[in-house]
């Protein structure tokens, strides 16, 4: 259906929908209001990859939370309520990877679409003789160009797999489609300390040696053991990522960014020259931070219980 208003009748609040622009400053400061100090630092325990953020970090990381509860409109799918709750840990997630970056990144689209658990989606393949295959797969989470993210709430609510995160994984592929469409290497104009010559070059690399390494732990496999089946993950956790990784140039990007965030360390050791591409581009070390949170439990306590 179509929909014309008269010049006149759209108010900046409308236009600022439609274009998937920043809220207004006051619904930004009314999100930001109702994440006050008890429901923000609840929403920040339930979330441990957080940990070690600095006071001025977990600041903007606030401020960037509220723009996009007040930018982006939630809606459940499949009769799925999406509470207060459900929307602040979807925001928190999606705005860890702008923390050192501009909100308008997430500009030109409006809608966070939620399902209860996986949902359905088509794909078409086309097989070595050139055959097109069409089918229904279930997955966990889309980003559509220009469009919503779409996500499971199953796999994006708190406590889950801590070296996974369906939220990151998305919202890494919103900034890859800010160039157009989505081949690994999101927007540099504002970092020019990155080349898209060496981004590309690097990225290459590491996603060519992650296809010998995958290859690899599939012929590790027992014969007997189904490499789809639960039995294959002890093989499959050998490897610095997901194989989902291996599908393209954006998904090795897409899944790199959500272990760059959530389980740096594999990815690190794996690939230093990838991890410092997106480390410059996130303007983020988590792998750092994680590193200076660990000292710091490390130190030696007096009787007193202190360090």
């Amino acid at each position: 259906m179509l929909f014309y208003y008269h010049s006149s009748e759209i108010d900046s609040n409308m236009l600022r929908w439609f274009t998937g622009r920043s809220a207004h400053p006051t619904r930004i400061r009314r999100a930001l209001d109702a994440l006050d100090e008890a429901t923000w630092s609840q929403l920040v325990a339930w979330h441990p990859f957080l940990a070690g953020l600095t006071a001025p970090e977990l600041d903007t990381l606030r401020e960037h939370t509220a723009w996009i509860l007040a930018s982006k409109s939630f809606h459940g799918a499949h009769g799925l309520e999406v509470i207060p709750a459900m929307r602040h840990a979807i925001a928190i997630q999606a705005a860890l990877p702008i923390l050192g970056l501009d909100t308008s990144l997430y500009h030109g689209w409006t809608q966070i679409v939620v399902y209860p658990g996986g949902f359905m989606v088509p794909r078409t393949e086309v097989d070595e003789a050139g055959v097109v295959h069409e089918y229904m797969m279930e997955t966990a989470g889309e980003a559509w160009e220009g469009g919503p993210v779409i996500l499971s709430w199953e796999e994006a609510q708190p406590g889950q797999d801590r070296r996974a995160n369906v939220v990151i994984h998305e919202f890494a592929h919103k900034l890859d489609q800010r160039t157009g469409t989505a081949d690994g290497m999101p927007g540099l104009r504002a970092h020019p300390d990155l080349d898209a010559r060496h981004w590309h070059r690097i990225l290459t690399a590491c996603l060519d040696d992650f296809d010998r390494r995958l290859d690899a732990v599939e012929r590790a496999i027992p014969p007997d053991v189904d490499p789809e089946s639960d039995a294959a993950t002890p093989w499959y956790d050998s490897l610095p990522l997901d194989p989902y990784a291996a599908t393209d140039p954006a998904e090795f990007f897409a899944v790199s960014s959500e272990a760059f965030f959530v389980h740096p360390e594999p990815l690190a050791r794996a690939w230093p020259l990838w991890y410092e591409l997106l480390a410059k581009y996130y303007r983020q070390d988590p792998r750092l931070r994680m590193q200076g949170l660990n000292d710091s439990h490390a130190l030696p306590h007096n009787r007193n219980g202190e360090h």
